[in-house]
């Protein structure tokens, strides 16, 4: 049977790579407001490729969200129902000058599928869609009842979720789900991620002036905000680079470790740039706070005057160790941020987006399952791995279905640059994947 099944991925895996090309060509990126027609393009176009699945597929529709893509098939009696789960917004392009052509112009090299959202999370909906289509290819009944869900808004951090949760919530529901939007170990060695760090993020500004200055005039007395921020900034970490955020928890220590000559090839650190914080490698991207600033806002080089500058602003992103309450750490991360104000500067901080972080507490028949699919796909057992990154919905859905088994697994691996230039997928590992998640399936349904 795996082998009926390996040859059937086989003869549908140049179909499914077409449709993630033809994906990756929509710059569904949500953070753009004018892409609003685009989005919808993207989702529709989803919409149809499940519906080609054989399952009954719709776009699902909240008030401020793009549109929620929706596809199921019901579950022969006494069998379980899977939820699979993906995202088709992507992050933007950013600066041009660092992608080797278009970005929403895919193109293979050296055996990886390059453009935005090549992997994440376009490379997820190509998983789910290659599993239904192989899986039918063998004439071989799905045994289970599936439902697929993408939404257009997880690089936002998920905002409407909780509203799609309440107006759509019971048509969710199910006995195992699938997020598709992590990461394995590496190329050639699959990974299960049984944790996902939170996130919260504020902005803060920095002001101690009513109005720019002349800087001769003034210098030397009168401080200006973009050093007075630079500062403040300065405070979040500590001489080593940990977090210096009080009252954050840490997570215990994960059982595998982070190879340093790994983690500056795959993040692309230049020579002589330090490792920053202590302890273990994974320790500090899985289970520990870490602390970013991710934009400035101030006078352009391109703009500046001799003038004493009256305000500066930053946004500051702050992810969670497993187990935080982001309520609790974004009342650290503002009460740090206020409390630290160099020279009296007035700061003002304004809260941004939380995500809750998740850690898998037990392994059931569906985590088994997937677990068994990708030992025989790759020819080797998946790690179980921590990733730094958040998928808001995770934790919402856990709490919403308390007795569904949750399981994260990936397409993407650490050189997959997603949300950087040049963001690329193995295309032998998307039709491993494919493989895994279509044993998997048929294991649910034997079982």
């Amino acid at each position: 049977m795996t082998e009926e099944l390996r040859a059937a991925v086989e003869r549908v895996f140049p179909s499914v790579r077409a449709d993630l090309e033809g994906l990756v060509r929509i710059p569904s990126v949500s953070a753009d407001p004018e892409r609003e027609a685009t989005l919808r393009e993207c989702a529709e176009r989803v919409r149809a490729l499940l519906e080609g699945c054989g399952l009954g597929a719709e776009l699902l529709e909240v008030p401020g969200a793009p549109p929620v893509v929706l596809a199921s098939r019901g579950a022969p009696e006494g069998a379980p129902t899977v939820l699979l789960y993906a995202h088709y917004d992507v992050q933007p392009a950013g600066d041009l000058g660092g992608w080797s052509g278009d970005p929403f112009e895919p193109v293979e090299q050296a055996g990886r599928l390059h453009g935005r959202g090549a992997s994440d999370d376009k490379s997820g909906i190509a998983t789910h869609l290659g599993a239904l289509r192989a899986i039918a290819e063998t004439g071989e009944d799905l045994g289970v009842g599936v439902t697929v869900v993408v939404e257009g808004e997880e690089e936002l951090g998920s905002p409407h979720a909780d509203a799609l949760l309440e107006r759509y919530g019971e048509r969710l529901r199910a006995d195992a789900i699938v997020i598709a939007d992590s990461e394995h170990w590496a190329v050639g060695h699959p990974a299960m991620t049984t944790s996902l760090r939170g996130l919260v993020d504020a902005v803060v500004e920095v002001r101690t002036l009513e109005a720019g200055v002349h800087s001769g005039q003034f210098g030397g007395a009168v401080p200006d905000a973009i050093s007075a921020l630079a500062r403040l900034i300065a405070t979040l970490h500590d001489e080593r680079g940990n977090c210096a955020i009080e009252g954050l928890m840490q997570a215990a220590p994960p059982e595998v470790d982070v190879e340093e000559a790994e983690l500056r090839r795959s993040a692309g650190m230049l020579d002589g740039v330090e490792v920053v914080g202590d302890a273990s490698i994974a320790a500090r991207l899985w289970m520990r706070p870490a602390v970013s600033v991710l934009a400035l806002d101030a006078p352009r080089l391109s703009e500046a005057i001799n003038q004493i500058v009256p305000v500066a602003r930053a946004k500051v992103s702050l992810r969670l160790a497993p187990g935080e309450d982001p309520a609790r750490a974004m009342d650290a991360l503002v009460r740090h941020l206020e409390g630290h104000a160099p020279w009296g500067a007035r700061v003002t901080v304004t809260r941004g987006s939380t995500a809750p972080p998740f850690a898998l507490m037990e392994r059931g028949d569906a985590f088994r399952a997937f677990a068994d699919g990708m030992a025989e796909a790759w020819g080797r057992p998946p790690a179980e791995i921590g990733v730094g990154g958040s998928i808001p919905l995770v934790a919402m859905l856990a709490e919403r279905f308390p007795e569904a088994a949750i399981l994260i697994t990936g397409v993407g691996d650490p050189t997959s640059r997603i949300h950087g230039p040049d963001e690329s997928q193995d295309l032998g590992e998307l039709q491993r994947s494919i493989l895994a998640e279509a044993l998997a399936l048929q294991q649910l349904g034997r079982s």
